[in-house]
């Protein structure tokens, strides 16, 4: 009997699993690595650092996903290489798998600009376990104000830096200023939370830049309106346990959030010497590596184009890559022409707060509650699982009419390290 081909698919995220989907009813051995057991849906992840969404409101077992798929299998195994002239794939543990088609869809990390030693006083938010940090780091800052009778350390606590004025900065700026104003109200003794001070920083001269100029302006209108300070035009040049240092001026605050950029991952560098100044692999117009059309690189990781035009590192996109990575492996088993790949543009959204929000659908464009209850509702749609889908609304419902969170959860001891004034005693065992 004649072995299938096998398609190897390194990560299990939007790109990644919609191309295992899209290969069920092709005959073909699925495999599906990834270094963590679930899938993400990282476009709420800042809901889990500032304490709206618990982990597993967001996170789905990848075997769950394609436990009814008899042709995939799922590894849990962290790719480190690719020997593409052997056609095999090699992990961290020394195992090697062998494919026919491999299909690499490990997405991107944190870019610090060449300053990676920002990343302890400046975490970026890209996995689970960075959102768990950011949302301790948040609480804890709150505590130790608290904690101190001294005016200024308590000022320095109270004072959140988000760096990077895109999506995911303008909705933890939104988010915390909210924690602030509304949720830790009443909470405290010796502070007023609704003194914080949020400053979100931006390098160019308007914040969400890939939105049209009147969009920024809206999002920027109702960050203002919740007492977020936005600066524009400033260029983050030092960051410390202390605070962050820019052209415009330092800012005092013992909380920095670092949303400013992007990197491919590393394995895009095993794959091609040519990658972008963003480690991002360039691709054919199937998405395939020049000289290697059995590899497929999508989402992400991948510099792509469509139309002349380059293809956006959003979730939509990576989920339309990994299916035509799906349809060019169908193509070449029947011996038919591989197709280009078109991206189609669905519009995009970012939420500012509750009922904030701005939205573009091209000749579309809305801001405010409207913008808001499409985000909440879309967001709703693209989760995974029924229980998910239920948890998110009816918590989400809670906060809007409450205005509590209920994940204000912080999962580590207290140490003076991570929170509080230098000389703060430590209490408890």
């Amino acid at each position: 009997m004649t072995a299938r081909p096998r398609v190897l698919i390194v990560g299990g995220g939007f790109g990644g699993l919609s191309a295992a989907k899209g290969l069920a009813g092709v005959p073909v051995d699925v495999t599906l690595v990834d270094r963590r057991n679930h899938h993400l849906f990282q476009p709420l992840l800042y809901q889990v650092a500032t304490a709206g969404l618990n982990p597993a409101d967001i996170a789905y077992p990848i075997r769950s996903v394609l436990r009814k798929q008899q042709n995939a299998r799922v590894l849990l195994g962290d790719v480190v290489d690719v020997e593409i002239d052997a056609s095999r794939a090699l992990l961290a543990d020394g195992t090697a798998i062998n494919y026919d088609h491999l299909i690499v869809a490990t997405g991107v990390t944190h870019d610090y600009f060449g300053h990676d030693d920002w990343e302890s006083d400046a975490p970026g938010l890209k996995t689970v376990e960075d959102a768990l940090e950011i949302r301790r780091r948040i609480l804890f800052a709150f505590e130790a104000a608290e904690r101190s009778d001294d005016r200024d350390v308590q000022t320095d606590f109270l004072t959140f830096v988000v760096v990077g004025g895109g999506p995911t900065g303008v909705e933890i700026a939104g988010a915390i200023a909210e924690i602030a104003t509304r949720t830790l109200a009443r909470d405290f003794r010796a502070i007023d939370p609704a003194t914080a001070r949020v400053v979100l920083i931006e390098g160019v001269d308007r914040i969400l830049s890939a939105y049209p100029p009147k969009l920024s302006k809206r999002a920027e209108e109702q960050l203002t309106a919740l007492g977020v300070e936005v600066w524009t035009r400033a260029r983050v040049t030092g960051v410390d346990a202390l605070g962050v240092d820019t052209d415009a001026g330092r800012v005092q605050a013992r909380t920095v959030i670092w949303g400013a950029g992007v990197a491919g991952s590393a394995l895009g560098r095993r794959l091609s010497s040519d990658v972008d100044r963003a480690g991002r692999v360039p691709v054919e117009p199937d998405l395939s590596l020049a000289g290697h059309p059995e590899v497929l690189v999508i989402g992400d990781l991948a510099a792509a184009t469509s139309r002349g035009r380059p293809v956006p590192g959003v979730a939509p996109a990576a989920v339309q890559a990994g299916a035509h990575a799906a349809q060019v492996v169908e193509a070449d088993l029947a011996g038919r022409e591989r197709p280009t790949f078109r991206y189609r543009d669905k519009g995009s959204l970012a939420t500012i707060g509750r009922s904030r929000a701005v939205a573009d659908f091209g000749r579309i464009r809305l801001s405010g509650f409207v913008a808001w209850v499409m985000w909440w509702a879309i967001h709703i749609a693209f989760l995974i699982g029924f229980r998910s889908r239920i948890l998110v609304m009816f918590g989400w419902g809670w906060a809007w009419l409450t205005f509590q969170r209920g994940a204000r959860l912080i999962t580590s001891r207290w140490h003076p390290r991570n929170a509080g004034p230098p000389d703060a005693e430590v209490g408890g065992r």
